[in-house]
């Protein structure tokens, strides 16, 4: 049985080609899946249960995806939903979707995958020793997380798909759960069915014009073909095979709950100028286990900003942040009692080393350089008097002793900023299930345009 499922985009809230899309539906797809989210701008999503996407750029695609899903009559998905998949970002995903359907008239069956983890279950599995470390894997610490969420693989999306939703909003998932799921319930190949869901995890990544977005994927019992639907797009072996190296630590292997990927016997074959032909993948079964991501607060920011732009200020940069730190680090010894243990205060050269630090390489002097200084500290409270203590000399530190005292510009009044909590990934962990429902729930609503939320 071949299964045909569209992608609209590597991620709702990036944006995808209208046309494209309404193309794909008139190919008659068996499913529309689109990713959330992911880990990759870091942890402050996880960690404060917040979506990084804009809600109005979120509501704007997901109301052309409804449509899209009306139009096809098949089952919409979207994995990690709101950046992260927390309880909170699923909930707050349902929110936009009542909304939608009262908009657009549509009657709805929504099925909600919770993947959000109590304290005492992840408490009781370590002690269990159900629970492994990756590499890296910071030291287990329960007291302070601030949410937990386990990774759902394709048994998890097949019991919200059983339910017979119209919509199924997961929360954190693996990149390529939402594709895999209905192949592998049809009975399509295991390897091809996960194989080509990695390939169209990211959209029309995999093609020659990865803005585009959308992308088909046929799957069957040998096999995958896929397809990108932009006309300015095509797929070639290159590109397609080159994607098993994306976000991945092994181009031939691929971990996901219940076992691994293997392509290393895959042929990539181009059936004509725009699509890929992909066979040879196995899937190997393995333990059932799922990733465990967790977040923690780490500290309270704020920030600073100035500019120099004197030429001498320019070329002595780094040796003006040397002694403006030493001296800044002694000011608030004496004036809050604070030593460097608790508290930190970074500045980073924007435009001479602020990325990539001492490994930048670069010839000649910038025109102005822009000095960013992070304090992190205990509370917000503290991180902003000491902000405000150093403000004036950030402003107006001289170099050497023996000079004038200098004024820098600065972009906004006031120099400082309160940044709110800090956060840090906490868990990098799997956890064994002997169900893969166990650390799951589903919840399925019935809405319509006159049903109240």
């Amino acid at each position: 049985m071949t299964t045909r499922v569209l992608v609209p985009s590597g991620v709702l809230g990036l944006g995808f080609d209208r046309k494209a899309l309404a193309r794909g539906v008139a190919m008659k797809p068996d499913i529309i899946c689109i990713d959330g989210g992911s880990t990759d701008s870091g942890p402050f999503s996880l960690g404060a249960g917040v979506s990084k996407y804009s809600r109005a750029a979120t509501k704007s695609e997901w109301r052309t995806l409804m449509a899209a899903r009306a139009e096809a009559g098949v089952p919409l998905v979207i994995g990690t939903a709101g950046t992260c998949g927390t309880d909170s970002t699923v909930d707050w995903m349902y929110e936009i979707t009542v909304e939608l359907a009262r908009e657009l008239g549509q009657s709805l069956r929504i099925a909600r995958l919770y993947s959000g983890q109590p304290i005492a279950r992840v408490a009781q599995a370590l002690q269990a020793g159900r629970i492994d470390p990756l590499t890296p894997a910071p030291e287990i610490r329960l007291d302070d997380l601030s949410n937990v969420v386990a990774l759902a693989g394709a048994e998890q999306i097949q019991a919200a798909l059983a339910t017979g939703a119209d919509i199924v909003i997961a929360g954190r998932t693996t990149d390529t759960a939402t594709i895999a799921a209905l192949p592998l319930s049809r009975g399509d190949a295991a390897g091809g069915a996960w194989h080509g869901a990695k390939i169209a995890e990211c959209g029309a990544l995999c093609s020659t014009n990865p803005t585009s977005g959308v992308i088909m994927v046929d799957f069957d019992e040998t096999g995958f073909t896929v397809e990108p639907l932009a006309e300015t797009a095509a797929c070639t072996p290159h590109s397609v095979s080159a994607h098993m190296l994306y976000e991945n630590s092994d181009p031939f292997r691929l971990y996901e709950p219940g076992g691994h990927l293997d392509v290393t016997g895959a042929r990539y074959t181009a059936l004509d100028p725009r699509r890929v032909r992909v066979e040879g993948s196995r899937w190997i079964p393995g333990p059932y286990t799922v990733k465990l991501e967790g977040a923690r607060i780490a500290g309270y920011q704020t920030t600073i900003l100035a500019i120099l732009r004197n030429a001498h200020y320019v070329r002595n940069a780094q040796a003006w942040i040397d002694r403006l730190t030493g001296f800044l680090t002694s000011e608030i010894e004496t004036r809050m009692g604070l030593t460097t243990g608790d508290y930190g205060l970074e500045f980073r050269l924007i435009g001479v080393n602020g990325a990539l630090g001492g490994l930048e390489n670069r010839s000649g002097d910038p025109v102005e350089v822009g000095v960013l200084g992070i304090i992190t500290a205990r509370s917000q409270a503290e991180a902003g008097e000491i902000g405000k203590l150093i403000n004036p000399f950030v402003l107006h530190y001289p170099l050497t002793d023996d000079e004038e005292l200098p004024t820098f510009a600065f972009p906004y009044s006031p120099a400082t900023t309160d940044r709110g909590a800090l956060y840090e990934f906490a868990l990098n962990h799997v956890m064994h299930l002997d169900d893969p429902m166990a650390a799951f729930r589903l919840e399925v609503s019935e809405i319509g345009a006159e049903v109240p939320a």
